[in-house]
Protein backbone atom coordinates (compact mmCIF):
# COMPACT_ATOMS: atom_id res chain seq x y z
CA UNK A 1 0.00 0.00 0.00
CA UNK A 2 1.12 3.14 -1.08
CA UNK A 3 1.68 6.31 1.75
CA UNK A 4 -1.97 7.79 1.04
CA UNK A 5 -3.33 10.32 3.78
CA UNK A 6 -7.19 11.36 4.47
CA UNK A 7 -8.34 14.32 6.55
CA UNK A 8 -11.31 13.58 8.06
CA UNK A 9 -13.74 16.49 9.30
CA UNK A 10 -16.09 15.22 12.11
CA UNK A 11 -19.10 17.75 11.37
CA UNK A 12 -22.24 16.13 12.92
CA UNK A 13 -26.13 17.98 12.47
CA UNK A 14 -28.13 18.41 15.81
CA UNK A 15 -25.84 20.95 18.38
CA UNK A 16 -27.82 22.01 21.17
CA UNK A 17 -25.87 24.56 22.55
CA UNK A 18 -25.31 26.87 19.65
CA UNK A 19 -28.14 25.79 16.73
CA UNK A 20 -26.28 24.84 13.35
CA UNK A 21 -22.83 25.00 15.36
CA UNK A 22 -20.88 23.00 12.80
CA UNK A 23 -22.02 25.88 9.41
CA UNK A 24 -22.85 28.84 11.95
CA UNK A 25 -21.22 31.63 10.10
CA UNK A 26 -17.84 32.86 11.91
CA UNK A 27 -15.97 35.86 10.54
CA UNK A 28 -17.50 35.52 7.33
CA UNK A 29 -18.16 32.13 6.31
CA UNK A 30 -19.13 29.26 7.64
CA UNK A 31 -16.84 27.87 10.11
CA UNK A 32 -16.22 24.52 8.93
CA UNK A 33 -14.38 25.85 6.11
CA UNK A 34 -11.56 26.96 8.03
CA UNK A 35 -10.89 23.11 8.52
CA UNK A 36 -11.54 22.09 5.01
CA UNK A 37 -9.75 24.97 3.49
CA UNK A 38 -6.78 24.34 5.44
CA UNK A 39 -6.58 20.87 5.15
CA UNK A 40 -7.05 21.44 0.92
CA UNK A 41 -4.26 24.17 1.31
CA UNK A 42 -1.55 21.79 2.66
CA UNK A 43 -1.64 19.52 -0.17
CA UNK A 44 -0.94 16.90 2.83
CA UNK A 45 -4.07 14.76 1.55
CA UNK A 46 -5.05 12.30 -1.35
CA UNK A 47 -8.68 12.94 0.42
CA UNK A 48 -10.33 15.84 1.96
CA UNK A 49 -13.67 14.64 3.70
CA UNK A 50 -16.16 15.14 6.07
CA UNK A 51 -18.29 12.73 8.07
CA UNK A 52 -22.04 14.21 8.84
CA UNK A 53 -25.47 12.66 9.32
CA UNK A 54 -26.55 16.08 8.28
CA UNK A 55 -27.48 16.77 4.11
CA UNK A 56 -27.27 20.40 5.14
CA UNK A 57 -23.66 19.93 6.05
CA UNK A 58 -22.75 18.07 3.33
CA UNK A 59 -23.56 20.49 0.54
CA UNK A 60 -21.71 23.05 2.65
CA UNK A 61 -18.76 20.99 2.65
CA UNK A 62 -19.10 20.16 -1.12
CA UNK A 63 -19.26 23.59 -2.19
CA UNK A 64 -15.76 24.27 0.04
CA UNK A 65 -14.19 21.70 -1.80
CA UNK A 66 -14.68 18.50 0.57
CA UNK A 67 -16.19 15.05 -0.40
CA UNK A 68 -18.73 13.43 0.87
CA UNK A 69 -18.66 10.22 -0.34
CA UNK A 70 -21.29 8.57 2.11
CA UNK A 71 -23.32 9.90 5.13
CA UNK A 72 -22.29 8.91 8.90
CA UNK A 73 -24.16 5.86 10.17
CA UNK A 74 -26.95 6.10 13.07
CA UNK A 75 -24.42 4.50 15.49
CA UNK A 76 -21.71 7.25 15.34
CA UNK A 77 -24.93 9.93 14.88
CA UNK A 78 -26.35 10.05 18.19
CA UNK A 79 -24.94 11.58 21.58
CA UNK A 80 -22.77 8.41 23.22
CA UNK A 81 -20.55 8.08 19.67
CA UNK A 82 -16.91 9.46 20.31
CA UNK A 83 -14.37 10.53 17.61
CA UNK A 84 -12.93 7.22 17.59
CA UNK A 85 -16.07 5.37 16.73
CA UNK A 86 -16.24 7.87 13.64
CA UNK A 87 -12.91 7.71 12.42
CA UNK A 88 -12.92 3.71 12.50
CA UNK A 89 -16.11 3.65 10.51
CA UNK A 90 -14.65 6.28 7.93
CA UNK A 91 -11.52 4.07 7.50
CA UNK A 92 -13.80 1.20 7.59
CA UNK A 93 -16.13 2.49 4.62
CA UNK A 94 -13.06 3.32 2.62
CA UNK A 95 -12.17 -0.30 2.83
CA UNK A 96 -15.19 -1.09 1.67
CA UNK A 97 -15.03 1.38 -1.10
CA UNK A 98 -10.89 -0.66 -2.15
CA UNK A 99 -9.30 2.48 -0.58
CA UNK A 100 -6.88 2.44 2.73
CA UNK A 101 -4.29 5.27 4.35
CA UNK A 102 -1.55 5.29 6.39
CA UNK A 103 -1.84 8.49 7.63
CA UNK A 104 -5.02 10.25 9.09
CA UNK A 105 -6.08 13.70 10.16
CA UNK A 106 -8.99 14.26 12.40
CA UNK A 107 -9.86 18.17 12.11
CA UNK A 108 -12.94 19.55 14.08
CA UNK A 109 -14.97 21.59 12.08
CA UNK A 110 -14.96 24.53 14.74
CA UNK A 111 -11.60 24.84 14.86
CA UNK A 112 -10.42 28.15 12.54
CA UNK A 113 -7.46 28.86 13.89
CA UNK A 114 -5.87 25.71 11.73
CA UNK A 115 -3.48 26.60 9.78
CA UNK A 116 -2.10 24.77 6.75
CA UNK A 117 1.40 25.27 8.31
CA UNK A 118 0.28 23.67 11.48
CA UNK A 119 -0.90 20.43 9.61
CA UNK A 120 2.54 19.96 7.55
CA UNK A 121 4.19 20.48 11.33
CA UNK A 122 2.36 18.44 12.53
CA UNK A 123 2.40 15.74 9.50
CA UNK A 124 6.24 15.85 9.37
CA UNK A 125 6.68 15.47 13.14
CA UNK A 126 4.52 12.56 12.81
CA UNK A 127 7.14 10.71 10.42
CA UNK A 128 10.57 12.14 11.61
CA UNK A 129 9.07 10.66 14.76
CA UNK A 130 7.70 7.56 13.54
CA UNK A 131 4.63 8.53 16.12
CA UNK A 132 1.34 7.08 16.58
CA UNK A 133 -0.16 10.59 16.70
CA UNK A 134 0.99 14.64 16.63
CA UNK A 135 -1.48 16.76 18.66
CA UNK A 136 -1.57 20.56 19.08
CA UNK A 137 -1.35 21.21 22.66
CA UNK A 138 -1.42 25.03 25.20
CA UNK A 139 0.03 25.20 28.16
CA UNK A 140 -2.39 25.60 31.40
CA UNK A 141 -2.73 29.51 31.84
CA UNK A 142 -2.10 28.76 35.48
CA UNK A 143 -0.05 26.01 37.23
CA UNK A 144 -2.51 23.77 38.21
CA UNK A 145 -0.48 22.80 41.08
CA UNK A 146 -2.00 25.50 43.02
CA UNK A 147 -5.07 24.57 42.25
CA UNK A 148 -7.90 24.83 45.46
CA UNK A 149 -10.96 22.98 45.97
CA UNK A 150 -13.59 23.36 47.77
CA UNK A 151 -15.12 21.04 50.68
CA UNK A 152 -18.96 20.04 51.10
CA UNK A 153 -18.56 23.04 53.96
CA UNK A 154 -17.92 25.84 51.49
CA UNK A 155 -14.35 25.86 52.86
CA UNK A 156 -11.73 26.16 50.29
CA UNK A 157 -8.27 24.70 50.79
CA UNK A 158 -5.07 24.01 48.52
CA UNK A 159 -5.51 20.58 46.67
CA UNK A 160 -1.28 20.30 46.97
CA UNK A 161 -0.44 21.69 49.50
CA UNK A 162 3.57 21.03 49.11
CA UNK A 163 3.58 23.22 46.35
CA UNK A 164 1.73 26.26 48.56
CA UNK A 165 5.10 28.15 48.76
CA UNK A 166 6.51 26.79 45.18
CA UNK A 167 7.14 29.87 42.90
CA UNK A 168 5.03 29.26 39.57
CA UNK A 169 8.12 29.42 37.56
CA UNK A 170 9.73 26.39 39.04
CA UNK A 171 6.70 24.07 38.37
CA UNK A 172 6.68 21.86 35.52
CA UNK A 173 4.86 23.31 33.10
CA UNK A 174 1.36 21.06 32.13
CA UNK A 175 -0.10 21.36 28.90
CA UNK A 176 -4.15 20.59 27.63
CA UNK A 177 -5.83 19.58 24.20
CA UNK A 178 -6.08 22.48 22.01
CA UNK A 179 -8.86 20.72 20.13
CA UNK A 180 -8.39 21.25 17.12
CA UNK A 181 -6.91 18.09 14.96
CA UNK A 182 -5.47 15.06 15.32
CA UNK A 183 -2.98 13.52 12.95
CA UNK A 184 -2.25 9.64 13.51
CA UNK A 185 -0.47 6.69 11.71
CA UNK A 186 -3.55 5.16 10.36
CA UNK A 187 -2.93 1.44 11.01
CA UNK A 188 -1.73 2.33 14.39
CA UNK A 189 -4.83 4.11 15.38
CA UNK A 190 -7.04 0.75 14.05
CA UNK A 191 -5.63 -1.58 15.77
CA UNK A 192 -5.22 0.06 19.11
CA UNK A 193 -9.26 1.28 18.15
CA UNK A 194 -8.62 4.65 18.83
CA UNK A 195 -7.42 4.44 22.60
CA UNK A 196 -4.02 5.51 22.30
CA UNK A 197 -2.09 6.24 25.57
CA UNK A 198 1.62 6.93 24.38
CA UNK A 199 3.28 7.60 21.07
CA UNK A 200 2.04 11.02 21.21
CA UNK A 201 3.95 14.35 20.16
CA UNK A 202 3.07 17.42 20.49
CA UNK A 203 3.01 21.05 18.28
CA UNK A 204 2.76 23.41 20.78
CA UNK A 205 0.02 26.79 20.37
CA UNK A 206 -0.25 29.97 22.40
CA UNK A 207 -3.49 30.68 24.15
CA UNK A 208 -4.52 33.29 21.35
CA UNK A 209 -5.02 30.26 18.72
CA UNK A 210 -6.85 28.06 21.38
CA UNK A 211 -10.59 28.48 22.14
CA UNK A 212 -13.37 26.33 23.23
CA UNK A 213 -16.90 27.15 21.58
CA UNK A 214 -19.75 25.69 23.88
CA UNK A 215 -21.81 29.30 23.70
CA UNK A 216 -22.27 32.27 22.29
CA UNK A 217 -20.14 34.11 24.62
CA UNK A 218 -16.96 31.59 23.56
CA UNK A 219 -18.03 32.41 19.79
CA UNK A 220 -17.52 36.11 20.19
CA UNK A 221 -14.45 34.82 22.53
CA UNK A 222 -13.17 33.03 19.31
CA UNK A 223 -13.91 35.85 16.86
CA UNK A 224 -11.60 38.35 18.53
CA UNK A 225 -8.63 35.69 18.87
CA UNK A 226 -9.07 35.52 15.48
CA UNK A 227 -8.92 38.76 14.13
CA UNK A 228 -6.15 38.89 16.11
CA UNK A 229 -3.83 35.91 15.07
CA UNK A 230 -4.57 37.31 11.60
CA UNK A 231 -3.12 40.57 11.86
CA UNK A 232 -0.34 39.57 13.81
CA UNK A 233 0.43 37.01 11.25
Amino acid sequence: MCNRSIAIITARGGSKRIPKKNIKEFCGKPIMAYSIEAALASNLFDEVMVSTDSQEIAEIAKAYGAKVPFMRSEETSNDYAGTADVLLEVLEKYRELGRQFTYMCCIYPTAPFITSEKLISAMSILKEKKAIEVMPVVPFSYPPQRCFVIDEDMTMRYKYEKYILSRSQDLEKYYHDAGQFYIYDATKFEELKGKIYSGICPIIVSELEVQDIDNLSDWKIAEMKYQLMINNS
